[in-house]
């Protein structure tokens, strides 16, 4: 929520992404700890090292390096493989994925089909094209697809269920509204905001659940808008949910304030409600759910190795494995939700939302009712397909 909506809302001009304040995060642990001593008493080469774990978390760490035949600096190019373990860009496919999906299923109920014990089992280290990179048996191609379907059913149940991603745009609301009032103090004193913590790790290591609860249980008059925001989120009376639906061309949708007024601009031609409707009580969320690189295939990235030769490395194409595999990669869902608890006014507002869908030729939007034609004065849908 904070890198992926606050942010972006609050400082639209800053370049940050989480891993940029991880490797940060593990710089300061090490100075204000005190562990560099410790560190060469294990024998780690503290510049070799350090710099190898800050490339795991974020990539090369110089940008300019990336135009290189090798732009890694902790490890050389013959230990290449290396950088596919944790955080793996070549195709995805990481202990970090593993980690949290063994984490994630356990605590949502939802069963894990992915082994990585047996994957594990079936993976080398094989040259490619004078680097090495790691290989995973021919028949284990079906358990890499599973691995990035229950990527995706993470994503779709839980990381971006429709109720968890709202409540999330009303906590970033009072963020927003309480950011210039909240102080955060960092090193030596100096005082930062809640969008600006991140330039100083003392104070980023402050961004814990109690400015969440800083804001609810403060008595402060400028605090007010925010408070209330996140009262209404205890009380469980959320934006209402109107509905959601897909565009049916390929063109990218980019999520702007457009979006909401032309939504409200869309007034139903027959038989419209009585209603006055804002484009600011419309919230558009525009999600995109991808296998982890946007419309290409991971596993078009993968190297396998059979037995036959297991030191040659070779691709596996969807065709030689099934039919019934995904075709597509990505696709976005356009949620909407209007700031109302009005029965009437949500009533109206779906009705516009329908509207908008028929004019920009989207899908028939998925709503909480089933009977949205009957309960929008005889409205008819009128498309393609089903």
């Amino acid at each position: 929520m904070f890198d992926g909506r606050f942010i972006p809302l609050t400082r639209p001009d800053l370049k940050w992404k989480h891993e940029t304040a991880s490797v940060q995060m593990f710089e300061h642990l090490i100075t204000s700890n005190k562990l560099e001593e410790v560190m060469r008493s294990y024998g780690l080469v503290l510049e070799e090292d350090m710099l190898f774990i800050k490339e795991q978390i974020g990539g090369p760490i110089d940008e300019t390096a990336c135009v290189k035949s090798w732009p890694y600096r902790g490890r050389p190019k013959e230990k290449s493989f290396l950088y596919e373990i944790v955080a793996n860009k070549k195709n995805g496919i990481d202990v970090d994925k593993w980690d949290y999906f063994a984490r994630d299923c356990h605590h949502l109920g939802i069963s894990n089909n992915f082994d990585y014990k047996r994957l594990l089992v079936f993976t080398r280290v094989c040259e490619v094209e004078n680097q090495k990179h790691i290989c995973t048996r021919d028949k284990e191609v079906g358990n890499l697809y599973e691995m990035f379907h229950t990527r995706n059913c993470l994503h779709r149940r839980a990381y971006q269920h429709k109720t968890g991603n709202i409540i999330e745009i009303m906590i970033t609301e009072a963020f927003q509204k309480a950011d210039r009032f909240f102080e955060i103090k960092g090193s030596g004193g100096k005082v930062y905001r809640i969008s600006t913590a991140m330039e100083d790790m003392e104070a980023y290591a402050k961004l814990t659940d109690c400015i969440y609860l800083g804001i609810l249980h403060s008595s402060d008059e400028n605090l007010k808008e925010a408070r209330e925001i996140l009262h209404r989120v205890e009380r469980r009376e959320l934006y209402k949910f109107l509905g959601e639906t897909r565009p049916k061309s390929k063109k990218e949708i980019v999520k702007s304030n457009s979006l909401a007024e032309s939504i409200a601009n869309s007034k139903p031609k027959k038989d419209p409600p009585d209603v006055e409707l804002k484009a600011e009580n419309f919230i558009v969320d525009v999600v995109s759910m991808d296998y982890g690189m946007k419309e290409q295939n991971p596993i078009d990235n993968v190297h396998f190795y059979c037995k036959a030769d297991p030191s040659k490395a070779v691709k596996i194409t969807q065709e030689q494995v099934s039919s019934l595999l995904p075709r597509t990669f990505m696709e976005q869902v356009v949620r909407v939700y209007y700031k109302s608890q009005d029965p009437l006014i949500i009533s109206a507002a779906k009705q516009y939302f329908v509207q908008w869908c028929m004019q920009n030729d989207f899908t028939k939007p998925q709503t909480p009712e089933s009977t949205i034609g009957s309960q929008n004065h005889g409205m008819v849908w009128v498309g393609r397909g089903p």
